[in-house]
């Protein structure tokens, strides 16, 4: 199993509405290196949910992979802002995946927090700068993570 992060804007699709769905295709992803990253998750993965562009940004609750390597269907509808021309059926150039809600956490962790805790090498959101919106997390950064998280 891996660990990852992933940041969404809680105006936009927040752990909320995800407890609510209970499943989500996380689509809309358009950075080449997190498209990498979203096609190495598999199934049963965990992911930190991390609410971006609010003050303050942070990690609020855990999602798991529920299945992996789905064509991003956003890349196919000429209505959405994720359109892209480029892509087809047959040569899709976006892929995805679902996630299931797992879990608010009882301890929200701010960048603030995780900044004081992590160095930019042990945990990437922290670096300055860092617009990525999924990346890795190294089992053992996770595992602080979720002992911090739970209090």
């Amino acid at each position: 199993m891996n660990y990852w992060l992933m940041k969404s804007e809680p105006d936009a699709y927040g752990i909320e509405d995800l407890k609510r769905d209970r499943t989500t295709v996380w689509d809309g992803v358009r950075n080449y290196q997190a498209r990498n990253f979203l096609r190495s998750m598999a199934p049963g993965d965990l992911v930190f949910f991390y609410h971006s562009n609010t003050t303050p940004p942070g990690i609020v609750g855990l999602m798991k992979v529920a299945e992996a390597n789905i064509d991003d269907p956003t890349q196919f509808d000429a209505k959405s802002k994720y359109y892209d021309p480029k892509a087809t059926k047959e040569s899709p150039r976006w892929q995805t995946v679902v996630v299931a809600f797992v879990e608010i956490f009882p301890q929200f962790l701010s960048l603030d927090a995780l900044r004081e805790t992590f160095n930019p090498d042990e945990l990437s959101v922290v670096r300055q700068g860092n617009r990525l919106s999924v990346m890795p997390v190294p089992e053992e950064v996770a595992q602080t993570i979720l002992k911090q998280a739970k209090g």
